[in-house]
């Protein structure tokens, strides 16, 4: 491949991830095309990203972003996944593809957050984080406890008072 070539695939490559600062590597060799397909449309019906790119060529696009500590030490065939809600929901559909039975072939090879490479072992434990939405759940129920439970203590005496009354007029 030609150096004029190399360029304008970079910064193809460059134009396509501008924006993305965290990522995940997998590993896709080892998929027939029909298994290809269909985990190209599950993975763009949750609004997830897969781009199989050339290493070195990769690592060219990435110099000088968060996303160049992903490619260190790494070797082999790579494609690289990134979008979803969240990084952490996009971790947790990553980690879902990787024990399914479908794609067997798929593997988790690693990734970047917050400019930090990940290593497969690491990508497995952000898979039991709570996403974005859980975090969000969480927080609701916390904000609207003490609602809750002052609601609940102002209306007590009220309902006290309300069950003495009718047990007074079932006495006459």
């Amino acid at each position: 491949m030609s150096k004029y070539v190399k360029d304008l695939l970079t910064r193809e490559v460059s134009k396509r991830l501008e924006g993305v600062s965290d990522a995940l590597l997998v590993n896709v060799v080892g998929l027939d095309a029909n298994q290809a397909v269909g985990l190209r449309q599950d993975l763009r019906a949750k609004n997830i990203n897969l781009l199989v790119v050339k290493n070195s060529l990769a690592m060219r696009a990435t110099e000088g972003t968060s996303l160049a500590p992903a490619f260190e030490g790494l070797g082999g065939t790579l494609a690289l996944v990134w979008g979803a809600e969240d990084f952490v929901s996009l971790v947790k559909e990553i980690d879902k593809l990787d024990k399914s039975k479908d794609f067997e072939a798929f593997q988790t090879r690693g990734g970047v957050m917050d400019g930090e490479q990940l290593t497969p072992e690491r990508v497995k434990e952000i898979s039991k984080w709570p996403s974005r939405e859980e975090q969000l759940s969480l927080l609701i129920g916390q904000i609207l406890a003490p609602g809750a439970n002052l609601l609940s203590q102002l209306a007590a005496p009220g309902g006290a008072l309300a069950s003495q009354i009718e047990q007074k007029s079932k006495e006459d």
